[in-house]
């Protein structure tokens, strides 16, 4: 037995989250001998402070809007005061069970993934794995900490993630200056806070919190919130925001944020000061590599740190790989997946099919959510490629005037000639559910009246996806 398993291919994956978790399911999937060093815990920051948490909030919020938005439905809640007259009851959260909730659900994911791997014969490793030299890895309590493992690979996955980035004249303190993964220690809610960044992480937590009743400013540099988003679904959501009462202040940036006894002051660039109760920074981030012996081992990185990495998530060193928000790839929990499997598939030589960023379907969980892949609008504008584009508003779907959704459009994408769907928007309540079909089609190229063909349910939200189709078809002449 000792001599068969001296065999067998030698994988160690730095990381434990999407895409280490990935790629060590994959290595043992394939036989392989499979060690993961992971510092955090299984899952990573993605499962125990970032995506996990942030989507449990936000399915809470989801909720929160549905309960404000039921009178419109017909459903009246009240309570009878001493005189038994009705009144109508205020919704509060108590943000302390919330977090607890939001902690002990990331805890549990982190815990079903931890004995997955164990189940399927994954060695795992608790600490803080390093290149130590070509095919070595070396493995610490900490940063400064004493080794206590090395471990020799035949390939080697580098998933170590990245953190929130922090300027040095906005230094969180985990207690009125945060990032997003101190939010879950506040134990009472901020009677205002300030949300400097409007990108997908700043408007997500802004959305929800918003929709929890808390009080809320986002502070945008931009001249429209979401500016990497379609720009059709980003003014939805900006109306939205606006309507809901979120304070937005486009067009200027936060120079500096302090704490001022128990406010925090964000001073803008135009020199105006915004106070409230907590700020939270969310102006991207930065890779884990930092000290991870990349140079040692010759892996190229962007002059940010970020590993450079090929379609099979193959970094300049052969038996190397890198996936997830460490790569210069998309920092999308679904990318970091597919490049650990694709990585291993590769190492291993097993069928791969190399990653097409193009198709690759994202969402934004705001409320409503926006769901995009393929080709988008502007690159049409912008002679990147020719095709055509149709937008449907969502207000005409019969099962969203059911469910009392006003908000939102479905917009799809498709070649001038033979009408081959490339691309779409969906902006909706779950817009992330809807897509698939919108990425199926891409996958398969079908085309818009393929795709109109098929059954959609009515009434549905789905429908609105196929009537765009419909309305997209060309006399064939």
């Amino acid at each position: 037995m000792g001599a068969l398993a001296a065999e067998r291919h030698r994988i160690v994956v730095i990381g434990g989250g999407p895409g280490g978790y990935e790629s060590a399911i994959a290595g043992a999937q394939l036989g392989a001998d499979v060690t993961l060093v992971e510092w955090v815990g299984v899952g990573g920051s993605a499962v125990l402070t970032d995506v996990v948490p942030s989507k449990t909030l936000i399915a809470t919020a989801e909720a929160a809007t549905q309960v404000q938005s039921s009178d419109e439905l017909g459903l009246q809640y009240f309570v009878r005061d001493d005189a038994d007259n009705p009144r109508r009851p205020e919704m509060a959260v108590n943000l302390g069970k919330l977090n607890q909730r939001i902690l002990r659900l990331a805890q549990n994911q982190s815990d079903d993934m931890r004995l997955n791997l164990k189940d399927r014969g994954v060695r795992i490793v608790e600490g803080l794995g390093r290149i130590a030299a070509p095919g070595v890895v070396s493995v610490s309590t900490g940063e400064n900490g004493q080794e206590f493992d090395r471990i020799e690979y035949d390939t080697l996955v580098v998933s170590v993630g990245a953190s929130p980035r922090e300027l040095p004249t906005a230094k969180p303190d985990g207690e009125r200056i945060l990032t997003w993964k101190q939010l879950y220690n506040l134990q009472e809610t901020p009677e205002h806070l300030i949300v400097v960044g409007s990108g997908v992480t700043g408007a997500e937590f802004a959305s929800a919190y918003r929709a929890l009743g808390l009080k809320v400013t986002l502070v945008s540099s931009r001249d429209r919130v979401l500016p990497g988003e379609d720009k059709d679904a980003a003014d939805v959501i900006e109306e939205v925001f606006k309507r809901n009462g979120m304070n937005v202040l486009s067009k200027t940036r936060a120079e500096s944020v302090v704490v001022d006894g128990d406010e925090v002051v964000v001073t803008l660039s135009d020199g105006a000061e915004v106070r409230g109760s907590h700020c939270l920074m969310a102006v991207g981030s930065i890779p884990n590599t930092k000290g991870l012996g990349l140079e040692r081992a010759g892996v190229k990185t962007t002059d940010s740190g970020h590993i450079i990495v090929n379609r099979v998530a193959g970094t300049s060193v052969p038996n190397i790989y890198a996936a997830g928000d460490c790569t210069n790839f998309f920092p999308l929990a679904s990318v970091a997946s597919t490049q650990g499997r694709t990585a291993v598939f590769h190492a291993l030589g097993d069928e791969v099919h190399p990653i097409t960023l193009r198709n690759v379907a994202s969402n934004v969980f705001t409320y409503p959510e926006i769901a995009t892949v393929g080709w988008q609008e502007k690159d049409i504008e912008e002679g990147k490629r020719t095709g055509r584009v149709y937008k449907l508003d969502l207000a005409q779907n019969p099962r969203a005037k059911m469910q009392g959704f006003r908000d939102g459009f479905v917009k799809l994408i498709a070649g001038n000639n033979l009408g081959t769907i490339v691309g779409g928007v969906v902006v909706a309540p779950r817009a992330s559910e809807l897509l698939l079909a919108l990425s199926i089609a891409i996958e398969q190229r079908l085309t818009v009246d393929e795709f109109a063909s098929s059954w959609a349910v009515y009434p549905s939200l789905s429908g609105s996806m196929v009537d765009a189709a419909r309305d997209m078809h060309v006399r064939d002449e």
